[in-house]
């Protein structure tokens, strides 16, 4: 009776731990250094298998998929923009359809399920959005010739769409390009940061399935 009891007890405990297990795999992860690419891989190995997926199907580097996401999200999964205002005081609606991590807009996150991935994929899935990003730059690539590697194009690509681009219409955006180089930095920094921890990311990922 007393063996039988330990049993139970044991079960219980398992069953206990198993719910806390699943419960931490469906809470949404939010780096808390947005600012260091070891940092918040190391968080989560899974978005680093995640990147490094991107990058392996669509080629752009992992720190300037990471560095247009941070710019337009900060990593945060249901991130939208602000309101528009009649008179300064009646909200009228979103500035734009944005949502997510990669803030695609419905149109172009439309595209790219068609083209590239699939009708389940959602803007607030960090493996969705970062093959968007993939996706995105590397269309980007090939209709305007912006390098993949070339974070400050990209993200006025991005931004601005690539019609946008091949017009100039950055141009007549001063702020806008304060902000591509804000992206271009941050890339450069991601870059010098993941080669410090590349080997150890590998290492705790290469268990994962």
């Amino acid at each position: 009776m007393k063996l039988v009891n330990i049993k139970i007890k044991d079960v219980k405990v398992a069953s206990l731990l198993a719910t806390i297990l699943v419960l931490q795999g469906c809470a949404t992860y939010k780096p808390s250094n947005t600012l260091n690419l070891c940092s918040i891989f190391e968080g989560n190995v899974s978005w680093y298998k995640e990147a490094k997926q991107s990058n392996k199907r669509w080629g752009t580097p992992i720190p300037v998929m990471m560095a247009i996401m941070q710019q337009e999200s900060n990593f945060v999964d249901d991130a939208r923009p602000g309101y528009k205002y009649f008179l300064g005081i009646i909200p009228t609606g979103r500035v734009s359809s944005a949502y997510g991590y990669s803030q695609a807009l419905n149109g172009v996150w439309g595209e790219y399920k068609q083209s590239a991935g699939s009708f389940s994929s959602d803007r607030d899935d960090f493996d969705d959005a970062i093959d968007f990003v993939g996706w995105y730059t590397a269309g980007t690539q090939r209709m305007t010739g912006v390098s993949k590697w070339d974070a400050y194009g990209q993200y006025l690509a991005y931004h601005e769409g690539r019609g946008g681009y091949n017009r100039k219409t950055y141009n007549k955006k001063p702020w806008l390009l304060g902000v591509a180089k804000k992206v271009k930095t941050r890339a450069a920094n991601y870059t010098s940061q993941l080669k410090q921890c590349q080997s150890r990311l590998e290492s705790k990922s290469s268990g994962w399935f």
